[in-house]
């Protein structure tokens, strides 16, 4: 004799022809129901409760640090490369390409866009409904400044101008000098605050007038030993200067070593989806560098760390060309100064 939900069962006996005890039906509606609810959430992603966090854990340098090979580079012009790779987000009322988001850390969407033949900036400030001067202004370009096949232009997502923030800016002046609106600008770029801005962050002003001068030298003068390459001999820079102010580097491999190219303090780590994995240093200068597309970071903010320190491992996390392993590289940045690796 079996005894279950309180009543003696026979073998062979049917409990449910012997027995109206409503407790079994509601323990069988009970079972129904977690079936029924398992079947409608089937087509959900249920990883997130079996995995760890990829993204913000040193499980992420196992996961994501396979290695992989340099993307093919075809020559723009004398000097620049850009990987071969076919136009991304192309519609009929755009003439050139559009090879991604800008490569940074940044809040607000700012592309990279390939020139072709017919391209003039007039046509290309009406294909993306911005004024002409906000193109002239985010490429350092001038009215009679001729555009060529091939050069790539950042182009920002709405009129205005783009700030690199320095040691000692505060929303509130950057505001008085591009002639906006604060609270705008704290909208438009996703800050909590006015406060939450840093040196070396860029931010895009709405409807922002250029400055002729702005207070202040824009970039630090130092001395070309100052900084040492990031990345392990050959130090293969695989593209040249591009936004922002940053070089390519890839020794054909993922998950090598990332080094500090200057002593200073760890600002910023996180993750963005053009950037990927990233790590921002503030120097004692005054300067920023950044280190994108890592597959894993070994140090948080607010850490003192001195040159050739190991902060993070190649990878190609974020938007890179092309996509996965065979992407891998290091996104190298310098904001405040000039880039010493632009050869």
């Amino acid at each position: 004799m079996i005894e279950s939900f309180g009543m003696n069962i026979e073998p062979g006996d049917n409990p449910l022809k012997r027995s109206r005890n409503p407790l079994i039906f509601v323990a069988l509606g009970v079972i129904f129901l977690f079936v029924l609810l398992g079947l409608r959430s089937g087509g959900e992603d249920t990883s997130a409760f079996l995995l760890p966090d990829v993204e913000n854990s040193m499980f992420a340098a196992q996961v994501i640090g396979a290695f992989g090979e340099t993307p093919e580079l075809i020559l723009v012009g004398e000097k620049g490369v850009l990987a071969a790779t076919p136009p991304v987000t192309v519609t009929p009322q755009i003439l050139g390409a559009i090879i991604g988001g800008f490569d940074s850390d940044i809040s607000a969407e700012i592309i990279k866009y390939v020139v072709e033949d017919k391209d003039t900036i007039s046509s290309i400030s009406e294909q993306f409904n911005i004024s002409v001067n906000t193109i002239l202004w985010a490429n350092d370009l001038n009215s009679n400044s001729a555009l060529r096949k091939g050069q790539i232009l950042t182009v920002l997502p709405v009129s205005g101008a783009l700030h690199l923030v320095r040691p000692s800016d505060t929303l509130s002046e950057i505001a008085g000098w591009y002639k906006a609106d604060a609270d705008n600008i704290v909208s438009f770029n996703g800050l909590a605050s006015a406060a939450e801005i840093y040196a070396g962050d860029l931010i895009v002003i709405p409807d922002g007038i250029q400055p002729k001068v702005l207070p202040s030298g824009r970039l630090t003068p130092i001395p070309n030993s100052y900084f040492i390459y990031p990345v392990p001999a050959p130090y293969r820079m695989t593209q040249g200067l591009h936004p922002y102010n940053a070089v390519d580097f890839s020794n054909g491999k993922c998950s090598e070593s990332v080094y500090a190219a200057a002593g200073g303090t760890i600002q910023k780590t996180g993750y963005t989806s053009i950037g990927g994995r990233y790590v921002r240093i503030l120097h004692p200068n005054g300067v920023v560098t950044y280190y994108g597309h890592l597959s894993a970071t070994l140090v948080k903010p607010g850490d003192r760390i001195f040159q050739g320190q190991i902060v993070g491992y190649t990878g190609s996390t974020g938007y890179t060309i092309p996509a996965g392993s065979a992407g891998c590289h290091l996104h190298f940045e310098v904001r405040g100064a000039v880039n010493p690796f632009n050869k």
